[in-house]
């Protein structure tokens, strides 16, 4: 039985139980001398003929004891649940998706986002033990998600995400490795990827050093680029074809030798998304071959508490402590 206590701290008020006994101890050497001075043996005996000594001091010993089941009890004893965090093995994805205006395009119907949000949701309907994150970036990476089991809550985020929502545009992918590197946290040991979907259209010159240090970390980037190399025309919120300064049509185009190179870098695939079925079959191929550890985050645990089990005796003691009398019975 592998029993935790929740506030391990509770127990430094067993720390006060010397306190109170020292006092007692006092208190009774202070009687034993008054009794000496009064000097009358047969009148010290009349006066405390109906005291006991022996009763004195069990309801002394039932209100420590109480104190030292309620400190436990505080301590929150507890066991975890077989079927919460603790047995679940499983990896740490974190999905980075590329949200900026360039993945409206309709080179591949009905356009790059919806394409992706697509792919996301089959990619989370492959997810079992493994827990699920989400980024969203354009010029700035934004943490719309921690890490959780929740796949629904998942599937709510990601429907939401859209250009509109993202004041500051861009494609800045080191940013939305910095944000999904903090939602890796530092204390779990599972494995750790990053699903990273974009167009790839970036002038991000941060990017690859923010690379450098997520592959010393050993985190994984499984790259899915979405688009076409010829590139399509880009609406703007009006639903016309947005134009650069000289009055051209802006073209977006994928680009996919920078996502070769991030995920070459980490030992991760590069995967052109065309057909979601077969791009979420590659990547989650990628992901049977990794070694998959228990939950190291005790704070997604469930448990069992125990703690009535000392809270109960505690009450019973302080009761049997209120009505047990320090009077003896005198044979009359």
């Amino acid at each position: 039985m592998n029993i935790q206590f929740q506030y391990p701290q509770a127990f430094w008020l067993l720390a006060l139980i010397p306190f109170p006994l020292l006092l007692f101890l006092v208190y009774q050497s202070w009687k034993r001398k008054a009794r000496k001075k009064i000097g009358d043996v047969h009148l010290v005996k009349e006066l405390s003929k109906n005291h006991s000594r022996t009763k004195t001091i069990i309801k002394f010993s039932l209100v420590a004891i109480a104190f030292a089941c309620g400190c436990i009890a505080l301590a929150n004893p507890r066991i975890p649940d077989k079927n919460s965090g603790e047995v679940r093995k499983g990896i740490d994805v974190v999905i980075a998706l590329d949200v900026s205006n360039s993945m409206k395009a309709t080179d591949i119907a009905p356009d790059r986002l919806s394409r992706a949000k697509q792919f996301i949701s089959r990619v989370i309907d492959n997810l079992k033990d493994d827990r699920v994150g989400l980024v969203v970036f354009a010029g700035y990476g934004y943490a719309q998600m921690p890490l959780t089991f929740d796949y629904d809550a998942a599937r709510l985020y990601v429907a939401s995400a859209d250009p509109a929502n993202i004041s500051a545009q861009g494609t800045s992918i080191a940013d939305a490795f910095d944000k999904a590197n903090l939602l890796f946290g530092k204390e779990s040991e599972r494995f750790k990827s990053i699903i990273l979907i974009t167009d790839g259209e970036t002038h991000d010159e941060n990017a690859m050093e923010k690379l450098k240090e997520l592959a010393e970390k050993g985190v994984m980037i499984n790259t899915v680029g979405i688009g076409s190399p010829e590139g399509s025309t880009i609406k703007d919120s009006s639903g016309n074809v947005k134009m650069d300064a000289s009055g051209q049509p802006v073209v977006s185009k994928l680009n996919e030798q920078i996502l070769q190179q991030i995920a070459q870098a980490t030992n991760g695939i590069y995967v052109h998304l065309q057909s979601s079925d077969a791009a979420v079959k590659q990547v989650m191929n990628q992901y049977t071959q990794i070694e998959k550890k228990a939950l190291g985050d005790t704070s997604l645990y469930t448990y069992e508490s125990y703690y009535t089990w000392l809270a109960l005796p505690m009450l019973l003691l302080l009761i049997a402590e209120t009505f047990l009398p320090d009077r003896k019975k005198v044979k009359s």
